[in-house]
């Protein structure tokens, strides 16, 4: 019974011809529906030209009724100049004014959707039936795609340059209006800031250092002042070290009370005031942690994408983290687990900072300072990061040196945030402070000084 069953592509063609009836009738009411509906929204290809002939004529702030658009569509090919005349009088008498024309964007997205759902469908059949690839593969891309059209993202085609346009206008304005919008998520270090611009929506943040760096405490610092100024959730995943040891760090960073301390249970009254007004504001913050060991890109991204309000995501550290696929070459590997990441930091719209490991070559040279050619395990990693960040502090060498190279306490106190990446800007050296005792970086008065 169920084979007899004719299946249509669902489409309707009268809220189409309806919608593209209201724009006619009132081509301001193309402002209502412009971030709902895409040419790609319709089914029948000659909506489509006639949708993107309207937006044509919108950008080009020309009038939209029926001789402009005719005109155009002729122009552009799409009829010739004895045919279409008809047609586009019969859709500008469809609806008498435009008064539910979001209610027609809305049907003919929703049918949009449906036939993405079901494209995506027969995609994922195909491939579970082929058997070729890897299980984790399979369900990773179905999640992707099913997550792409559940944020209305899904696109299979090529978008017209007259599409994006309209979309960067809508950007103009608001910044014309709300010139802090321009500026990314911020660190929490107004010097930094001042370098990165703050950090961009889907920008991958790569933070290496020697282990003992203070690179996790650093990360912990961002997220602790996102969490705080934003309001937004901050995810952290935890590969190294237990949400309890971290959280003692965030509570030995915000409450100034010793490491050390924290970890004996050797805890003053005033201390104890401290942690309790310190853990009170904590617990107002939307702060998620993680500790799962080894775990993976494809499980962190369903995790993530079940979080509401999301604002930053950090990940300690990237040489943990495991690939969904078996791979024998451990640079392989890395390098897939980078791209991954970058993908992720796309697709959620928020900036992703991960930890990472160098390898001992600066150990080696006269001068310690870090370089990007010292990530560990695969060059890919400074390839897909939008900023590379190393930490580099002169206490950290000198100690092992001898009591007669041993650094002022002023010295101790600086470390050295070297942007030796930025796709967005230029690449400079910021200093800050450093308090090995608390766990925690802060600003300095003589904030930066450029390489």
């Amino acid at each position: 019974m169920a084979d007899d069953i004719i299946r249509k592509l669902p489409f309707s063609a009268i809220a189409e011809q309806s919608l593209l009836g209201s724009v006619l009738t009132d081509p301001a009411s193309l402002n209502l529906v412009a971030d709902m509906i895409s040419a790609d929204d319709f089914y029948i290809e000659e909506h489509k030209q006639i949708y993107l002939a309207m937006h044509e004529l919108f950008l080009t702030n020309s009038q939209i009724d029926v001789v402009t658009l005719i005109d155009t569509l002729v122009k552009k090919g799409i009829y010739s100049k004895s045919g279409g005349e008809d047609y586009i009088k019969v859709i500008a008498q469809t609806v008498p004014n435009a008064l539910n024309v979001k209610d027609y964007a809305k049907i003919v997205k929703d049918k949009s959707i449906l036939r993405q759902l079901i494209d995506m469908c027969a995609e994922v059949s195909d491939a579970a039936y082929s058997e070729q690839d890897e299980v984790s593969y399979v369900l990773e891309e179905a999640q992707n795609r099913l997550y792409a059209i559940t944020q209305g993202k899904e696109t299979k085609n090529f978008r017209h340059i007259r599409e994006v346009i309209t979309d960067v206008y809508a950007h103009l304005h608001d910044l014309t209006h709300n010139p802090d919008s321009a500026k990314g998520t911020s660190t929490g270090f107004k010097s930094l800031d001042r370098v990165l611009a703050g950090m961009g929506k889907s920008d991958l943040i790569i933070v290496g250092a020697r282990p003992g760096m203070g690179k996790t405490s650093f990360c912990l610092n961002i997220a602790t002042n996102v969490a705080k100024q934003t309001k937004k959730t901050v995810c952290i995943f935890s590969l190294e070290m237990s949400a309890e040891q971290l959280v003692n760090r965030v509570i030995s960073s915000e409450a100034l009370i010793d490491s050390h301390s924290l970890r004996t249970g050797e805890l003053s009254n005033q201390d104890w005031d401290h942690i309790a007004e310190c853990t009170g504001q904590l617990a107002g913050c939307n702060i998620l942690i993680d500790d799962t060991p080894g775990i993976g890109i494809t499980a962190m991204k369903a995790k993530l994408r079940r979080v509401e309000n999301l604002g930053l995501v950090v990940i300690d550290y990237l040489q943990l983290m495991q690939s969904d696929r078996r791979i024998e070459n451990r640079a392989q590997e890395v390098g897939e687990i980078s791209r991954a990441m970058k993908i992720m930091a796309k697709e959620l719209g928020v900036p992703v900072i991960c930890c990472a490991q160098l390898n001992r070559a600066a150990d080696s040279r006269q001068t310690k300072k870090p370089m990007l050619s010292e990530l560990r395990d695969s060059g890919s990693i400074e390839q897909d990061a939008d900023v590379v960040i190393f930490l580099y502090r002169d206490e950290y060498y000198k100690d092992a040196e001898g009591k007669d190279n041993v650094p002022s306490e002023s010295e101790q106190n600086v470390a050295e945030v070297i942007v030796a990446k930025n796709r967005h800007g230029s690449t400079e050296t910021v200093k800050v402070g450093w308090t090995g005792r608390y766990t925690r970086f802060r600003e300095l008065a003589s904030d930066y000084t450029p390489q």
